[in-house]
């Protein structure tokens, strides 16, 4: 089948193969408890970019990427029973925990010290077929398409839950920092829950596109909203802008940083940015409790990404293009 891997860790649009590397494997069988899946679709997010480009060290040689997965059930593994043949599934970046550990056994499972990974501890859907723990697959919304429920399984599910660490009170209002897939996500979310959204990017098509989506502004990353925030999410991978957003909170606010990848964040000025109350807190992945309830979320309320469908076989043209910015919401892949 074909498949990309990441071979080498580096920048993207350098001289030579880069990074990702068009590969054929064979089709893995499903294990115990396991469902292979024919793949559909396939969101790219960020995190691939940070696999491929080495700021998230891999855990294992010529990884497939990929954690946004649509796609059918083609063969069940021994013991597997919770789908059927033919069920359209959705695959995230939580693949597995040890259900036993004090996280795992009070709700925090994404939390685990032994937690695996889509795309990182095992292939992920940068490919024509994968498989999965049939545990930790989704059971997809049939108001949701293919290509719409992609960027939910991760940028959605994993955005839900930084909005939920922000504790941005009903009717209040939130900062978004960096507008890419899982940003422009949760402000759909925001905005239908009644929030005033800001939104602070250095990219002006997204700034467009945060207006036509119902923000209330739309700024530049490194300025300040028109008013204080109740709550603040950090999407871009930039430390730069934590105290940005941190001096842009009311007193008692709350900022989460959303991404798994952060750069370094400089000296805070205790007074003008933590004192009074302001919380600074990070995001772990997502549980499975997460994503269910944030897939009826968005079926309920339509949300409804952006996207541009890519063909599998441009795979590294389109983490380039993410890497530089000219992906404006999400990019999805089809085989």
């Amino acid at each position: 089948m074909r498949a990309w891997a990441v071979e080498c860790p580096g920048p993207l649009g350098g001289p030579g193969p880069g990074p990702l590397e068009r590969i054929a494997l064979p089709e893995q069988a499903p294990g115990r408890g396991e469902v292979a899946v024919r793949v559909l679709a396939c969101g790219v997010c960020r995190t691939d970019l940070h696999l491929a480009e080495g700021d998230l060290p891999p855990r294992r040689p010529s990884t497939v990427p990929g954690h946004e997965v649509v796609g059918v059930v083609d063969e069940l593994g021994p013991g597997a029973g919770r789908f059927a043949l033919g069920d359209r599934v959705g695959i995230a970046w939580l693949r597995g925990t040890c259900g036993a550990c004090r996280w795992c056994r009070t709700g925090r499972e994404n939390l685990c010290p032994t937690a695996r990974f889509t795309g990182w501890d095992a292939d992920g859907g940068y490919a024509e077929r994968t498989v999965v723990p049939e545990a930790f697959a989704y059971r997809l919304p049939d108001a949701l398409d293919d290509a719409t429920a992609a960027p939910l399984l991760c940028a959605g599910i994993v955005g839900y839950r930084a909005l939920r660490r922000a504790e941005l009170p009903p009717g209040g209002r939130l900062g978004i920092y960096g507008f890419g897939a899982s940003a422009h996500v949760v402000a759909q979310v925001a905005i239908a829950q009644g929030a005033t959204v800001h939104v602070l990017t250095r990219s002006a098509p997204a700034r467009a596109l945060a207006l036509r989506l119902g923000a209330a502004s739309a700024g530049p990353a490194d300025g300040a909203p028109p008013e204080p925030l109740d709550s603040a999410v950090l999407f871009a991978p930039a430390g730069e802008l934590v105290p940005v957003a941190l001096r842009a909170l009311e007193r008692g606010g709350t900022l989460a940083v959303a991404g798994i990848h952060l750069s370094d964040v400089p000296a805070l000025d205790y007074d003008a940015e933590l004192f009074r109350e302001k919380q600074l807190r990070s995001v772990t992945a997502n549980t499975r409790a997460d994503g269910e309830e944030f897939l009826r979320l968005a079926a309920a309320l339509d949300v409804r990404p952006e996207v541009t469908r890519r063909p599998l076989d441009e795979a590294d043209r389109v983490l380039a293009d993410l890497a530089a910015d000219r992906i404006t919401g999400a990019a999805v892949l089809v085989p």
